[in-house]
Order: C-alpha cells, then sequence, then structure tokens
C-alpha cells in the first residue's frame, strides 16, 4: 500500500470527521455521519496497520478516531464510583508493590539509628560535640518531653502532620534521582540514634520509646513507604525489564506517586494521634496499643487488601483511558 496515496484519497474523509468529533451539539443528520464516518475510518486504520503496520498517517487517524468515539460512547465518570475504586483497587495494589522495599527500608534505617546511638553513646568525645552538657540535659530532662505538650492539639498535629506529608511527597517525587531518598533516610535515622543516645547518657532511654512509640509506628512505616516508592521509581528506568526506560517509568510514575494520596492519610492519623493522644495522662499500653492499631490497619490495608487487588492484575497505574492513551484499537 501507498500510504501517502491512501492517505490522500481519504484526507477529505478524515478532515470531515475530524470536524465532527470536534462539534458540541449535533443535528440527527451529523450524528448519522459521525457513526458512518467513524466505522469507515476504523476500517481504513485497520487495513493500514494490516499492511503497513504503525505509521504516522495511522497514528493521526488513530487520534482522530479516539476523538470521534469520545462523542457517541464517552460518559462521564461517577466521581464516587471513581473514589471507591481508588481506594479499594488502585492505591492498596501500588502500596503491596512496595512492601518488601519496605521492610528492607525500614531494616537499613533501624540499623543506621541503632549503629549511631551506639557509636555517640561509647564516645564521650562525640556526645560532648553535640553541645553544652547542661543544654543536652535540658533536652533530656525537658524539651523532649515538653515537645509534645507546650502547643495546643490542633495545631500541634497540623504541623506535624504537613511537615511529614511533605517529607513523604518529596521522597516520592524525588526518588527518580536515586539520591534523594537515601539521604533523607539517613539523615532521619541519624537524627533517631542522636536523640536516644543523649536520652541514654542521662537515664532517659525508656522516654525515648514511650513517646516515640504511639504516633511513631504509623509516622515511621509511613516515611519508609514514601521511600520505597521513591526507591521503585529511580529502579523502573534503571532496570526497566522488558519495556523501554520512558514507558517503565511513565507506568511506574503514574502507579507509585499515587501512594502519596494513601501517605497523606495515613500521616494525618499519625499526626492526630501524636497531637491529642502521646501528651495524654492515660497508661502507656493505651496510647502504645493507640498506635499499634493504627499501624495495624495500615498494614492490612496494605499487604492484605493489596494482595487481593494486585492478584487481581491491578498495579495501581491508571487506566489506558486516564493514563492518556493516544491510539486505540479497532475491534
Amino acid at each position: 500500500m501507498d500510504l501517502e496515496a491512501y492517505s490522500a484519497a481519504h484526507r477529505d474523509e478524515w478532515r470531515r470527521l475530524g470536524e465532527l468529533a470536534a462539534k458540541r451539539r449535533f443535528t440527527g443528520a451529523e450524528a448519522d455521519e459521525l457513526i458512518e464516518r467513524y466505522r469507515a475510518g476504523a476500517s481504513q486504520l485497520s487495513a493500514m496497520k494490516t499492511s503497513a503496520g504503525r505509521s504516522v498517517q495511522g497514528d493521526r487517524l488513530s487520534l482522530v478516531l479516539s476523538r470521534a468515539r469520545l462523542r457517541f460512547t464517552g460518559t462521564g465518570t461517577n466521581v464516587l464510583h471513581q473514589l471507591t475504586v481508588f481506594f479499594a483497587v488502585q492505591l492498596p495494589a501500588a502500596l503491596y508493590r512496595v512492601r518488601y522495599t519496605t521492610l528492607a527500608v525500614a531494616a537499613a534505617t533501624t540499623a543506621v539509628a541503632a549503629l549511631y546511638a551506639v557509636w555517640i553513646a561509647s564516645n564521650p568525645e562525640v556526645l560532648a560535640g553535640l553541645g553544652p552538657y547542661e543544654q543536652l540535659r535540658r533536652y533530656a530532662e525537658q524539651e523532649f518531653v515538653g515537645y509534645y505538650s507546650d502547643r495546643a492539639e490542633a495545631s500541634f498535629g497540623a504541623q506535624v502532620w504537613t511537615n511529614n506529608a511533605f517529607i513523604a511527597a518529596q521522597c516520592v517525587a524525588f526518588g527518580i534521582t536515586g539520591v534523594w531518598v537515601p539521604v533523607v533516610l539517613f539523615q532521619n535515622a541519624q537524627g533517631l540514634g542522636t536523640a536516644a543516645a543523649v536520652m541514654h547518657e542521662f537515664g532517659r532511654l525508656d522516654h525515648f520509646f514511650l513517646y516515640i512509640s504511639p504516633h511513631g509506628q504509623l509516622e515511621l512505616y509511613s516515611v519508609f513507604v514514601a521511600a520505597a516508592a521513591g526507591l521503585m521509581i529511580f529502579w523502573s528506568w534503571v532496570a526497566p525489564g522488558a519495556r523501554t526506560r520512558s514507558q517503565a517509568l511513565a507506568e511506574d510514575g503514574r502507579a507509585l506517586f499515587t501512594i502519596v494520596i494513601g501517605l497523606i492519610l495515613s500521616l494525618l492519623v499519625s499526626g492526630i494521634v501524636e497531637g491529642y493522644v502521646t501528651r495524654q495522662d492515660w497508661p502507656w499500653p493505651i496510647k502504645i496499643g493507640i498506635g499499634a492499631i493504627a499501624l495495624a490497619a495500615f498494614l492490612w490495608y496494605q499487604w492484605g487488601l493489596g494482595r487481593r487487588a494486585f492478584r487481581a492484575g491491578q498495579t495501581g497505574d491508571l487506566e489506558a483511558f486516564e493514563a492518556g492513551a493516544r491510539r486505540i484499537v479497532a475491534a
């Protein structure tokens, strides 16, 4: 087939199909014409693909056909239905995909924090380098605990939530660099290790674990999930497998960036626990238990519901039309 000649012969038909596809309202005759020209165009596209494979002319016609099809098949998506699909299928599937990377990130962060704490606690000169001794004492005996009760519950919880959500979004968005996530994780582990070492020096290590446990379970795990998503986006273009690098990055970027929405919600819960629960004079088993329940709910959502969605073929990515596909396949 001579594509140039074939395109020239049908150019006016395709132009008219494009004009009809761009119209907002139709007469009865125009609606019939749209359907007839769509059928003819689909047959012509099939003939072009059969004889010449993919071509520029075929892609242009495919785009016109997709627009035309929307005029008689496109309907608005019910927002509530779409939200249900997102939170019940797409988001848990995306979270399930990063489950093992999340555990690896958690283990690495814990190891670095523990090593850092032991190193500082075992070397008085390193501890002295953190600041004056009385300043460290004040931090251990007053400021660490006071941090959770110095401000009103609502403002404190909102500040913690927005700060952590911003960090999580950064981990996912800049994970493609391959550098941002390790730096953030190291700084986080370094801060935890330093705080633990200072609290240990003044015999208040129990306060360290007690005060971070209620909210810290879900908060830290959410940060680990964000880091895992960022690292997997980075890995998608480093080792794309059978896909092209651009295709792998587009698919995994769309799928895994949706995790940010889930983390915003989980960190909101963590912020509420930190702002309203940690400061209360309740028994510690109750406060820590509330944090454990919040983490257990997130883990069920990721590992339980996510496993079901993943086994059903979901990856967290958008459907072809939602993702902006520009070519249609004639049945």
